[in-house]
């Protein structure tokens, strides 16, 4: 066999190899609901790799804009595009299979997980804001002193405490007898502010139990501006995460920290999750950058003795721990009888970073597996359909020469078939198929001209192969513009369409260029005596 010849081969044979190694089934982990307890779980399945879009195998589609509820966002293009990093490397570290994160407009974030069965979950790892910090407590009773401050306050304001005499509507129009509001003065005077009454001293300083049912009152009294002037500078009011059983009464524990964090997440580098073989919890370990371990250390060695309360979100985690000596570069994060995975869902977002803004899901849609189901049934007759048509219009008109180019369209549909598939993609895929032969339309007619002009069969092949060459390469490179131009301006779908377009076009290069003139080159090796082309 011609050198030449051989190579060619070779090189389709590394092709074809690397493109059924691609579709090998292989394990694959997915999230299932159990049938027993009813939760989500992990299992461990084996499938073909060909990853089915959003519209072919369900999942959720998110858009989120930056939440200016909680506060005014004075750039939200730049907030989101920080985000949008931010949520991306959490999805990637999730485990969803090819997901979409994206930016739409200025200030809008496109998540899209193709195939996950936990939508919750999923809203939960991308809008968690995930800010990590260490402050130490109320040490010297600050805020305990100026609960006075904050009651007389509330006084001034007409708030009274629960059970506190109102004096009546006619005293409240004309004023009322003088020596009584003097009495009323006086009682009111030895009464318990409405803050002091509600609060309860915990075992630690700057710590005050509020039960349960009651602490969103004292929140609201908290955020009252006027509570807010009487607050101690450099002190401020974190609520704990939830509820602690302490008796026969559940409580809400409420600290007085520090306005200044010692460190926060920011420092951080890595963080697992793992249960404690003392206590059975779930507890989140993580280690501190360099930089962060030695200003975690100094801070830590300024405050033995003291509780530092570590915070996530707004919220203390747990009771806040004693500082016993220099604490360095590791730590831990108790989440007492939360879930494990909670904990790696926790562990997920600290590694990931704290998103720069609040955000908030303006739009949300579930797509069902059975509407992917139809759609792959449509896509897939779609496909046969408009495959058939190309081979017998192919061996129809240019007969053995058109067989070939069909031969090679089977490797090009090899090709391509390993990348995520959606509607847009199929429909480009289709759409490939038609330029596949679209190259070896000018081929075979630059062939018939060659022909005609009395070249030999070889000479022929040659020259008709070289001379639809700029043909050839000035359409496709127009058509992969067109595409980037797609992709840079649309959005999922429409980018879906845009990728499975380049590289339908790529692998129709190779099949309709390289392949063909090889299959013609065995062809004329194996004849040299021919002297026509069934063309």
């Amino acid at each position: 066999m011609d050198k030449r010849i051989r190579n060619r081969l070779i090189t389709i044979g590394v092709l074809i190899a690397g493109s059924v190694a691609s579709l090998v089934p292989r394990n694959t982990r997915q999230r299932v609901v159990d049938q027993t307890t009813g939760r989500m779980k992990d299992t461990t399945i084996r499938r073909l790799p060909i990853n089915l879009g959003l519209d072919l195998q369900g999942g959720i589609h998110l858009a989120l804009e930056v939440d200016q509820s909680k506060g005014p966002i004075p750039d939200c293009a730049d907030a989101i595009q920080r985000a949008e990093r931010v949520v991306r490397t959490r999805i990637d570290e999730f485990g969803t299979t090819e997901p979409v994160v994206q930016i739409q407009g200025r200030c809008r974030l496109i998540v899209e997980l193709a195939g996950e069965k936990d939508p919750a979950r999923a809203k939960s790892v991308i809008q968690r804001t995930a800010f990590l910090e260490f402050r130490i407590t109320d040490m010297k009773n600050l805020f305990k002193d100026a609960l006075p401050q904050m009651d007389a306050a509330l006084r001034r304001a007409g708030v009274k405490a629960r059970g506190a005499a109102a004096p009546s509507a006619v005293a409240q129009l004309f004023g009322g007898d003088t020596t009584k509001a003097a009495r009323d003065s006086a009682a009111d005077a030895n009464t318990p502010g409405v803050l002091s009454s509600l609060l309860f001293q915990g075992q630690l300083p700057g710590e005050y139990l509020v039960p349960e049912e009651q602490w969103p009152l004292v929140d609201s009294l908290v955020q009252r501006p006027d509570v807010k002037a009487a607050m101690p500078r450099g002190i401020e009011l974190r609520w704990g995460a939830q509820a602690e059983s302490r008796g026969a009464r559940a409580y809400r524990a409420l600290y007085a920290v520090e306005s200044k964090p010692i460190i926060t997440g920011e420092e951080l580098v890595k963080a697992v999750a793992r249960r404690d073989p003392v206590t059975n919890q779930s507890i989140v370990p993580f280690q501190l950058s360099h930089r962060g371990a030695r200003k975690f250390s100094d801070e830590t060695a300024r405050h033995i003795n003291d509780y530092m309360a570590i915070i996530l979100d707004g919220r203390v985690q747990g009771q806040p721990p004693v500082i016993r000596g220099q604490i360095g570069a590791n730590g831990q994060i108790e989440l007492g009888n939360k879930s494990l995975q909670e904990a790696s869902d926790l562990a997920l977002v600290l590694r990931a970073g704290a998103l720069p803004a609040p955000l908030s899901i303006v739009e949300e849609r579930t797509i069902g597996p059975s509407l992917g189901a139809d759609s792959i049934k449509d896509g897939v007759t779609a496909g046969v359909v408009g495959v058939l048509l190309v081979i017998v219009i192919m061996v129809g008109y240019y007969k053995l020469s058109g067989a070939l180019a069909v031969a090679a369209l089977t490797l090009y549909c090899l090709f391509t078939l390993g990348f995520t598939l959606t509607l847009p993609g199929m429909a480009g895929f289709v759409l490939s198929i038609g330029i596949a032969v679209d190259a070896n339309v000018l081929i075979f007619e630059r062939i018939r001209e060659e022909l005609v002009h009395g070249k030999s069969l070889r000479l022929a092949v040659d020259d008709g192969f070289l001379h639809a060459m700029n043909a050839i390469v000035d359409s496709n490179v127009s058509t992969v513009l067109t595409a980037l131009i797609l992709y840079a301006v649309g959005t999922g779908p429409v980018q879906g369409f845009a990728i499975t377009l380049i590289i339908g076009i790529a692998a129709s290069m190779v099949s309709a260029i390289f392949v063909v003139k090889t299959l013609f080159l065995m062809w004329l090796n194996r004849r040299p005596d021919m002297v026509t082309l069934s063309i």
